[in-house]
């Protein structure tokens, strides 16, 4: 009898083991998804800060600045429920002022125009990334929290459920291409 309870045991701080592992796994992929959160949050505002400093600095004509100023000032200004649709909204607004070559060669041309253009393509082609890297950490807390075992044993405790952020993030070709 008593070798029968010792099997029972270690079996027992086995499946503890594991557990506790898997556990630690899950929190460590969750830290990992709200670091990238805060690298997606980072990186959108610098792009609608960087937006709304080029539309107020004159470089543009007054209808470009206004349609990037509201945009800009819109992703800022929503709350999280708005954020996705308000990003991409800011996205589309740079695609439409920003589609003619023309347009991001006469920003160049202005004074204090060639730095503002490249620290605009510097922020849109960061945007995609930060974005790419948040979605890739949800997936991976997606998967482990979706086996039997996390949720049997409630492994991820009182934290939601990961969810992707989901936006138009192409950026305006004009702008990219002639950064890179």
């Amino acid at each position: 009898m008593t070798p029968t309870l010792i099997w029972i045991l270690v079996v027992l701080v086995a499946i503890g083991v594991y557990l506790s592992w898997t556990a630690g796994r899950l929190d460590r992929l969750h830290v990992r998804m709200d670091a990238a959160r805060a690298a997606l949050d980072a990186q959108l505002l610098r792009r609608a800060s960087v937006t709304q400093e080029l539309a107020t600095s004159g470089v543009l004509d007054p209808a470009a600045s206004i349609v990037l100023y509201e945009a800009a000032h819109a992703s800022r200004q929503a709350e999280e429920e708005q954020r996705e649709v308000a990003e991409s909204e800011l996205s589309q607004a740079l695609r439409a002022v920003f589609a003619d070559p023309a347009q991001v060669e006469a920003v160049r041309e202005a004074p204090g125009g060639e730095a503002a253009a490249h620290e605009l393509a510097e922020a849109v082609r960061r945007v995609p990334m930060a974005r790419r890297f948040h979605n890739d950490a949800v997936g991976a807390a997606r998967r482990l929290r979706e086996h039997r075992k996390v949720r049997w044993f409630r492994l991820a405790g009182h934290a939601p459920f990961p969810l992707a952020f989901e936006m138009d993030d192409e950026p305006p070709a004009a702008l990219v291409e002639r950064d890179a």
